[in-house]
């Protein structure tokens, strides 16, 4: 087994016994996990399983009701300030400012992470994401996969070292889907960056995530590799996996 030190100092995210309670609700209930650095990880449960509270505790947006959450090596929220400009967040339900541009989009967040270079940094996502045509149009003024594709391509700005993905491919074709998880692979594989992705297509966890952890009523019902989650549950795909544990059926499996 590997020292308590060494686990900590090899891991991205440390998530120890969290709560989150929203008066009579408990969104999050003493949940505890650690990614390690350069690993993807999937963050799979239905609406209300605590996915969207877990991620914004990692992110310093919400203070825990107990618990803990270090984020490279910094306690969140207490020190976020600290690790902010090494991470970044990706979800096409948060709109950026429908009335700035493309690229006065992109410009004001690269400002925000003291990005060096910013208008080659800019120049070389609008290359690497199609959106050279686009940097000049009002945001507000996109389609559906245009704006995500914007929204990924503000994500990775800074080149941060953990990346926190929300249905990173929604509204994407099933070729734009494809290149961006690519894409992501590469980035990884580049950067050495410490993933986490939530989504419900589970054929993107599948192909990105080497671990996944399934929330269920704010706690973790099942948490190990897409292999050994098919091998236990006796399933073809990852759906089949997740609809069991929606279900309720991983005892009935067990037995």
């Amino acid at each position: 087994m590997m020292p308590i030190m060494d686990a900590c100092s090899s891991s991205a995210v440390v998530v120890d016994r969290l709560v989150k309670r929203y008066k009579s609700t408990t969104a999050v209930d003493g949940i505890s996990f650690r990614l390690a650095s350069g690993s993807i990880t999937g963050l799979l449960g239905g609406n209300g399983a605590g996915k969207t509270t877990t991620i914004a505790m990692i992110m310093g947006l919400v203070t825990p009701t107990s618990g803990s959450v270090t984020v490279l090596g910094v306690d969140m929220p207490r020190a976020r300030y600290q690790v902010l400009h090494r991470m970044n967040f990706e979800s096409p339900y948060v709109d950026l400012p429908m009335r700035l541009t493309v690229r006065q989009n992109l410009t004001i967040f690269a400002q925000l992470y003291a990005v060096a270079d910013v208008a080659a940094r800019i120049a070389e996502l609008a290359d690497e994401f199609g959106l050279v045509e686009l940097l000049d149009r009002p945001t507000g003024r996109l389609s559906a996969g245009q704006k995500t594709r914007v929204a990924l391509a503000k994500s990775l700005i800074n080149r941060p070292e953990l990346l926190l993905l929300d249905e990173p491919t929604a509204s994407l074709d099933p070729d734009a889907a494809d290149w961006v998880r690519a894409r992501l692979e590469r980035y990884r594989e580049e950067c050495g960056a410490t993933i986490l992705l939530a989504s419900h297509n589970m054929n993107e966890v599948e192909r990105l995530c080497e671990r996944v952890i399934i929330l269920k009523n704010g706690r973790i019902d099942d948490d190990d590799s897409p292999e050994r989650l098919l091998a236990r549950y006796g399933r073809e795909t990852l759906e089949e996996v997740y609809l069991d544990v929606a279900r309720g059926r991983q005892k009935e499996i067990a037995r």
